[in-house]
């Protein structure tokens, strides 16, 4: 086996493991699909999802664009934390 091929391939799995556990705040820009007591109904990669938004004061329509947070991975704190504007 060539021992360039086998440094890369450790690489790579060195690489894989650390970033499958890797956490980051993610911000994302979606659009509201529809308004519910509980929140506001977002659609992230074909998945309908609840989310408050954090915005004080603010009423967010159907078919608004918003930018949409999900702190360190954690999909339960996912919330609008912006409006899209153009």
């Amino acid at each position: 086996m060539n021992y360039k091929e086998e440094i890369l391939r450790s690489i790579k799995v060195i690489m894989e493991s650390k970033l499958n556990h890797y956490k980051a705040d993610k911000t994302y820009r979606s659009v509201i699909k529809d308004v519910t007591p509980k929140g506001y109904v977002i659609e992230e990669m074909g998945v309908e999802r609840t989310v408050k938004c954090c915005i004080p004061g603010i009423k967010l329509q159907i078919g608004q664009g918003v930018w949409v947070k999900e702190p360190m991975g954690d999909l339960k704190e996912m919330h609008i934390c912006g409006v899209v504007t153009k």
